[in-house]
């Protein structure tokens, strides 16, 4: 069993005040089988009113709205979860595999994790990827899911900054760089071609100082799911050549990035904007206490302390109305 506990900080940076931000975040780890969130918070500077809510994938969003002039926006997430131990993963299944995994395709609803979304199309660089990869209806399901984790990781160099958010696929598969986003989108595109339901993880990985992940520790990660005969959705995480175990911390799922963005928002005014986020995964084998702090890092003190302060005094109505009087009454005396 094993406990992680995640610090999540991101900070908006406006050249010039704005007037108004409005933002979404899904960074509340889901709870399942083997995943248990014991304890989520969310703290935004400057503060407000923190409203939540499910989407249709099941995943916790978090949404609030900021009236009033801020240059600068900080929300802090933090959670403590929990992972179960996972079986091993066999090395192939039995013969009439492909036919059992159409038999679970017919019998339940997975038409949005196979048909193209807007990050996952299907184009001809996709389709002659496939062709170059062998990504056919062959041996079994996880045999061909097994390779194709390992031939993604040696086809695509992990270079951070050699994408965008928005980058189309084709631009990823033409320039052989990306980095774990763009890794998902080209296997689930792939696995979709041949007509394998597969979906978009937005989480966290923790690294140890055994782990040689080629990810970036201190950001966010992706790998995908797939929906496998006998074992339901089943993790692979082509940017690192693993199977998803209990390193891989899950915040949302969904057809792609589009559906699980760590935040998500618009704000009101003309003004340039810089965005700045750092992730904290610590590991033990004991549950620490819930109520326990989480040490902050020398580089985020002054930006969490800033998002956990609390709320300025609101002086009530009545108060403002006598202070105006007296002001007034202030103002005679001197006349």
């Amino acid at each position: 069993m094993n406990f992680y506990a995640i610090r999540h900080l991101t900070r908006f940076r406006y050249s010039k005040p704005i007037s108004e931000s409005i933002m979404e975040t899904r960074m509340h780890p889901r709870s399942d089988a083997t995943q248990h969130c014991l304890s989520f918070s969310l703290s935004v500077s400057p503060r407000c009113r923190v409203f939540s809510y499910r989407d249709h994938h099941g995943n916790h969003v978090q949404h609030f709205d900021i009236p009033g002039e801020h240059n600068q926006l900080v929300i802090v997430a933090e959670s403590l979860v929990e992972q179960q131990p996972i079986a091993p993963m066999p090395s192939f299944l039995s013969p009439d595999a492909w036919g059992a995994l159409d038999e679970m395709i017919d019998a339940d609803d997975y038409g949005e994790m196979l048909l193209p979304s807007r990050f996952v199309q299907s184009t001809p660089l996709v389709e002659e990827l496939a062709k170059k990869l062998d990504v056919v209806r062959r041996d079994d399901p996880l045999m061909l899911l097994h390779e194709l984790n390992r031939k993604l990781f040696d086809y695509f160099e992990y270079v951070p900054s050699a994408t965008h958010i928005d980058s189309p696929i084709d631009h990823v598969i033409a320039t052989k760089q990306g980095v774990c986003q763009d890794f998902s989108h080209v296997m689930i595109a792939l696995l979709r071609h041949i007509g394998m339901p597969a979906r978009y993880v937005s989480g966290y990985l923790y690294r140890g100082q055994e782990d040689h992940d080629r990810s970036t520790p201190d950001a966010t990660h992706a790998w995908v799911e797939v929906l496998v005969p006998h074992l339901n959705w089943v993790g692979f995480d082509p940017t690192n050549d693993l199977i998803a175990g209990h390193r891989h911390i899950r915040t949302a799922v969904g057809r792609d990035y589009g559906d699980v963005p760590p935040t998500h928002g618009i704000f009101r005014g003309a003004t340039a904007s810089e965005l700045y986020v750092a992730v904290q995964v610590t590991a033990s084998h004991e549950a620490p206490a819930l109520d326990k702090r989480q040490p902050i890092p020398e580089d985020w003190s002054v930006l969490v302390e800033r998002a956990q302060q609390p709320p300025e005094r609101i002086i009530p109505i009545l108060d403002s109305q006598q202070l105006v009087q007296q002001q007034q009454q202030q103002q005679q005396q001197q006349q």
